[in-house]
């Protein structure tokens, strides 16, 4: 089979899941990946044959993507702020709110702090490790620190770092009884937000690839880690630190009620218009 044919073949396969232009985008990748050739060497070779393992294991890609499994989880890798991070089924796959996030706290960090070789900065709930790695990486002199509960996830933010040398402590704990013992400069976190009851209202291919314990709040009360958060930074911020937040976007005002104790604190809407961030400054 050529490379154009298996490409019609690839679309009509993929056609209950994707769009045209979705199907053509993932091809691409794959292609890519697997033989090496760039979207203008599809073109020009389109008429060339494949070779029997690689037409096997697009085959195999074609039978896993029509699972619904994401496509970066069969890559074993994504793209993130101009980085690539690997990823797995033990971790989230990172979005572009979380971009959005991490381009808000890195202006503010650079616009608030003249000096930033001595800055301590904690993430909580590192998944991948992205915002940790992405803040060290544009602030090399800081002290980077980031939790989680999950050994897996912890795992795959290591040898994240290591791919890209940043130096980053991780630490495992369970955060909602985890006691600080330090103090920060910044506490950024993209905790698990999704309410119980909203369960239903996610697509099938996040819930049944993604792992739950970084979705959805671990009790009815989907503000749990905002309240401990909000806790935390009473004690282990520092005056005149920040805090840097992606939030469930229908309980914008309920979250930033919570830190109302700051001297300011700001609700912030992303790209699309909604409730998904808050910043703060004690």
């Amino acid at each position: 089979m050529t490379i154009s044919e298996f490409k019609i073949h690839f679309k009509k396969e993929l056609s209950n899941l994707y769009s045209a232009s979705e199907s053509a985008f993932l091809f691409s990748v794959f292609v890519e990946k697997l033989i090496g050739f760039d979207q203008f060497q599809q073109r020009r070779f389109s008429h060339q044959e494949l070779l029997s393992d690689d037409e096997k294991e697009l085959q195999k890609i074609t039978a896993e993507l029509k699972t619904g499994k994401p496509y970066q989880h069969i890559l074993g890798e994504t793209e993130f702020y101009g980085m690539t991070f690997f990823v797995n089924e033990n971790v989230l796959i990172p979005r572009p709110e979380t971009e959005e996030l991490l381009e808000i706290a890195i202006d503010t960090i650079q616009s608030s702090f003249s000096e930033q070789k001595d800055l301590k900065i904690l993430d909580i709930g590192t998944g991948s490790g992205v915002i940790p790695l992405v803040l060290k990486k544009h602030f090399p002199d800081a002290d980077v620190s980031s939790i989680d509960f999950s050994e897996a996830a912890l795992e795959t933010a290591r040898r994240n770092a290591v791919f890209h040398e940043l130096d980053v402590r991780f630490m495992y704990g369970d955060y909602l009884n985890f006691k600080l013992t330090e103090n920060y400069d910044v506490i950024i976190s993209n905790p698990p937000y999704i309410g119980i009851e909203e369960e239903v209202e996610i697509e099938d291919s996040v819930k049944g690839f993604e792992p739950q314990m970084a979705l959805f709040s671990p009790t009815s009360d989907a503000l749990i880690f905002y309240r401990k958060i909000a806790e935390d930074s009473k004690k282990n911020l520092n005056g005149n630190g920040l805090l840097f937040l992606e939030i469930n976007q229908k309980l914008g005002s309920e979250t930033l009620e919570l830190y109302s104790f700051f001297s300011e604190a700001h609700l912030v809407k992303d790209l699309s218009g909604n409730d998904r961030f808050i910043t703060g400054k004690r």
